[in-house]
């Protein structure tokens, strides 16, 4: 019988158990990297213990290993299932949210029931770039640990809708060139081809392999970033050149208007610069 090194007995432990804790976190679901409620950290801790415990020590029993990774596998993912199912249990898993300011009043009760001073909850505010619990009109502390705070509405940001301004609906950005290579599905999630990618670098004096990384809009803008970030590279001037060309030709049509005595021609080109006047003002909130 062939007797293994315990420094390789170690080594092939540890890959295993690493292949096997990878697959496993990523069954349990991508919350378990971000937001953990008092049950998926304890199983999380247990799981890592586990791991280790086994790992280092070649004499531990290594089924055994096996036997108790799955089973604290199988506990949290049954719980989650659960709790998708059942607000009550998810309430019990996962905790509830505590309101620590409502219509503007502190709740100095709930305060101290989730053993928060006056310190921590001003603290709390600050990472919400509010720095006056007077601004606030609503604040509830997640189960996740983090604070949720609405201000008053005369201390919210103005948006558009309060200004009474409509904006055309706009898609994310993509990234369409990364590491000199170019990425074609995000060029068709924009419905765009290669061809207008390459037309538009060749407008920068620009090859694709020079470029780091590029980014296009929903407008048909391409930003990009080079390798050499010593060489300069234009700005998108898209929207900026046809706002330019459209005041141009307003322009123009005044002038024309202007310098003709025809009546029946003056009455035409001044109807016609109105017109392009008020598409101008329409679209400049979304050319600027």
């Amino acid at each position: 019988m062939i007797t293994v090194p315990e420094w390789i007995n170690v080594i092939l432990r540890s890959l295993t158990l690493i292949v096997l804790l990878f697959f496993l976190v990523k069954l349990l679901g991508t919350k378990q990297l971000s937001q953990l409620n008092i049950f998926e950290t304890i199983s999380g801790i247990v799981l890592g213990g586990i791991a280790a415990i086994h790992t280092m020590d070649p004499n531990t029993n290594f089924s055994y290993a096996l036997i108790a990774l799955v089973i604290w596998f199988l506990v949290p993912f049954g719980a989650e299932k659960i709790a998708l199912k059942s607000k009550a249990f998810r309430d019990f898993t996962e905790g509830k949210g505590t309101v620590f300011i409502q219509d503007g009043k502190i709740m100095e009760d709930n305060l101290k029931k989730e053993g928060y001073s006056t310190d921590d909850l001003l603290e709390k505010l600050r990472d919400n770039n509010v720095f006056l619990a007077s601004d606030v009109e609503f604040a509830i502390l997640e189960p996740s640990g983090s604070l949720s705070v609405l201000p008053k509405r005369e201390n919210r940001p103005l948006t558009p809708k309060d200004l009474g301004i409509k904006l055309a609906p706009s898609k994310e950005p993509q990234t369409v060139i990364m590491d000199g290579k170019v990425l074609v599905e995000p060029l068709a999630n924009l419905s765009l081809n290669q061809q207008w990618l390459e037309s538009e670098l060749d407008k920068m004096n620009v090859s694709i392999e020079n470029v780091f990384l590029a980014q296009a809009d929903n407008d048909g803008q391409l930003s990009v970033d080079l390798f050499d970030d010593m060489i300069a590279v234009p700005a998108p001037t898209e929207k900026p050149l046809l706002l330019a060309t459209m005041k141009k030709c307003q322009a123009d049509l005044e002038l024309f208007s202007l310098s003709t005595e025809n009546m029946q021609s003056k009455e035409m080109y001044d109807k016609n610069s109105k017109k392009l006047q008020n598409a101008i003002d329409r679209i400049t909130p979304y050319l600027s």
